[in-house]
């Protein structure tokens, strides 16, 4: 209470420290800088003056780390993008696939990805090598595509040693025991039953346009493992495989979030002159086929009327994918393609909303909103070193599986056509903007520093294919269509077939100049 009152006092009387403290910071302090001052006639939208200019941050779009690469004298490349954060994404990529299985057994990469962070020379189980990521926050993986093997670790960018050295033991040392290889041989084949079981048709009929479109040659071999060679593959055959493809001349150690000379260190520490577990580090048999596009069809009859049971089940659908060759992401025309891709788009007839959801793109627009039976209408590009595959997938009612397969060579003449200004820009700005949204994160960044070095020995930085994006002409978009309209089409189809038309009638349509189907007709129905 006497507090109180002594602060009253002071306020009363004016004077005091309070009264030097008014007179230091109060009106006289402030009044210079207010509008009823010195400057009474300035605007709030004009600087004072004698104020300093205001430096503000400013967006370039362009990244102010490089990515750096670097080869070491076996020939393996070390390649990083510094990023700020305490994590970092760390990684081995190597030049083996499916594509590369024609003279061993297909499924070698499928048994490889199943075993991959298994035990090794210096770590006796998976559960040890988790348990020393563990101390550093990190987790694993291992993914094979037809033409590429990642195996990544995330974890604190203080771990990056432990890290290395965890890699190169995994990709050079492992020891593929028999129990080991009996438990993978256990899990391709439950993938495979999956595969079979799922839904979702996409993986199965990929696999297909593949085989139909590649007949028996580099991307169109089996990328799963066939069902008669899971007993067959064992030690030795992975053993042959591994020392022609994993050799460090086919090796790319990236990555993100780390300094470059700690990574080369490390690189040089643990992988230059180190004697992998098959005994040779020089490759014997590289297989260096070029991708050959034959075009055709793969059919698989199946009943797809109990594929999604429950209280609402999915209809029996017919799914069709149509598709043509592309070219490889080494050409140039690989970013006009991106863009058409981009400008068809389309999903499943369930999706909803406006500008972001993919409503604008031509198989919304001109297939699932004219078209209430169709389930779904989706285009895909597959793009590889040295070739490329751009089809659409469209499922429906098995009763309209002929309609379906003429408005998708309707639109497939239609990319030859001509292509609206409006249209083009929303396409590029929607692929610029997916690119530039996957490139926040770290691990998709690790993925694209690797893959473009293993190709390319270098790497486009994002703003460079914002670039080319933007240089896209109408032009460019129809040349690519005309261009690939040209070639024979590749066709997978799934379901019931019976109202399938033949591939003869496929091939006319898409030659035609309106992509209709030839009519048939029948003596009795």
């Amino acid at each position: 209470m006497a507090a109180v009152v002594l602060v009253a006092t002071r306020l009363l009387r004016g004077s005091g420290c309070w009264s030097g403290s008014r007179l230091r910071f109060g009106p006289s302090a402030y009044r210079r800088f207010s509008s009823g001052g010195a400057y009474p006639n300035i605007p709030l939208s004009s600087p004072l003056p004698g104020v300093p200019k205001p430096v503000f941050a400013t967006v370039d779009g362009q990244e102010k780390f490089e990515t750096k690469v670097t080869t070491l004298d076996n020939g393996l490349h070390v390649a990083s993008q510094n990023k700020f954060g305490q994590f970092c994404t760390v990684g081995i990529l190597i030049n083996s696939g499916s594509r590369y299985e024609a003279k061993y057994l297909s499924g070698i990469a499928h048994f490889l990805e199943k075993l991959a962070f298994s035990s090794t020379a210096r770590f006796d189980s998976k559960d040890e090598i988790l348990l020393t990521l563990e101390k550093h926050g990190g987790i694993c993986d291992c993914q094979t595509s037809r033409d590429t093997t990642m195996y990544a670790v995330s974890a604190d960018s203080k771990g990056l040693d432990t890290v290395v050295g965890l890699l190169a033991d995994v990709v050079l040392q492992p020891r593929l025991t028999d129990e080991e290889v009996e438990m993978t041989r256990m899990a391709v084949q439950f993938e495979l039953e999956d595969l079979n079981l799922r839904p979702d048709p996409e993986p199965l009929l990929t696999e297909m346009i593949h085989e139909a479109a590649y007949r028996e040659n580099t991307v169109g071999l089996h990328r799963f493992c066939p069902t008669e060679n899971i007993a067959k593959i064992n030690r030795e055959v992975l053993h042959s495989y591994l020392r022609n493809y994993y050799t460090p001349d086919r090796m790319v150690l990236a990555g993100v979030g780390v300094e470059h000379e700690h990574l080369v260190d490390c690189a040089r520490k643990y992988l230059l002159g180190v004697q992998p577990a098959w005994g040779s580090a020089e490759a014997v048999d590289v297989d260096r086929s070029v991708a050959q596009y034959t075009g055709g069809i793969a059919k698989l009859e199946r009943d797809m009327s109990n594929v999604s049971l429950g209280p609402t089940p999915i209809p029996e659908l017919t799914h069709i994918m149509v598709g043509l060759e592309s070219c490889s992401f080494l050409e140039e025309d690989f970013i006009p393609f991106a863009v058409l891709n981009m400008m068809m788009g389309g999903g499943g007839s369930f999706s909803a909303g406006g500008p972001g959801k993919g409503m604008f793109s031509r198989l919304y627009l001109n297939v699932l909103n004219r078209h209430h039976w169709m389930y779904n209408a989706t285009s895909y590009h597959h793009s590889y070193e040295d070739t490329g595959l751009l089809c659409i997938h469209a499922s429906a009612d098995p009763r309209q599986v002929r309609e379906m397969v003429e408005i998708i060579t309707k639109e497939f003449i239609l990319m030859g056509g001509t292509v609206d200004a409006v249209e083009l820009e929303r396409a590029k700005t929607q692929l610029t903007s997916m690119l530039m949204m996957n490139l926040e994160s770290r691990p998709v960044i690790f993925e694209d520093v690797g893959r473009q070095v293993l190709a390319t020995r270098s790497r486009k930085l994002p703003h460079e294919l914002c670039t080319l994006i933007r240089n896209v002409k109408p032009e460019d978009v129809k040349r690519v269509a005309s261009k690939m309209l040209r070639g024979k089409p590749s066709v997978a189809a799934l379901g019931d077939l019976t109202d399938l038309p033949t591939y003869e009638h496929i091939q006319t349509a898409l030659s035609s100049k309106d992509g209709r189907l030839p009519r048939t007709y029948r003596l009795f129905r």
